[in-house]
């Protein structure tokens, strides 16, 4: 994450923090980035710097107009004025850290080789909640490539039990050692 997202996105959370917003906020975020993930080419039109930034601003009027919280819609139109909205990612990973560490969640990537089943997705959910004492937010990938097991990022911290991360480590250890 940038310098700018993480200004820029902790303001925001800020500016919610104080107008009793960080909740609607930070659906209405997360709608806005799922629209624009549905349509890449938006995102791309936003940053155009052929088109000028009073003809980007009324794109986000237009897109998002009264469906917005007014402070939410004026946060996306600086962004696309000064031309950071390539940004609006990271400053949604910032403002969600901080809505986060306020509201004692913990968020947890699993990455497996193969999708997880709804048992160990409970179960493992169930014993991160307890070993952390907070909820916990969990984030299945899957990644053939990792052959087999389980990498978890969790509180800054990786564990990483996979067949991929054994055989490196087991070639390192042949390679390092003289016979």
């Amino acid at each position: 994450m940038t310098e700018t997202a993480r200004r820029y996105g902790g303001s925001l959370y800020e500016l919610a923090l104080e107008e009793g917003m960080v909740d609607e906020v930070l659906a209405q975020l997360r709608e806005v980035l799922d629209l624009m993930k549905e349509n890449p080419q938006y995102e791309r039109l936003l940053a155009e710097p052929s088109i000028t930034k009073k003809e980007r601003t009324q794109l986000i009027d237009e897109a998002f107009g009264s469906s917005l919280w007014p402070y939410l819609l004026n946060f996306l139109k600086l962004l696309c004025e000064e031309g950071y909205i390539s940004e609006l990612r990271g400053c949604y990973k910032e403002y969600r850290r901080r809505y986060n560490g306020d509201h004692g969640i913990s968020e947890a990537i699993v990455t497996s080789a193969r999708e997880l089943t709804e048992a160990q997705k409970a179960a493992l959910l169930d014993k991160l909640e307890k070993m952390s004492g907070k909820k916990v937010e969990m984030i299945c990938l899957v990644n053939p490539a990792l052959i087999g097991g389980v990498r978890l990022d969790f509180e800054g911290k990786r564990y990483d039990g996979t067949a991929a991360e054994r055989l490196k480590t087991l070639r390192s250890i042949i390679r390092n050692t003289t016979v």
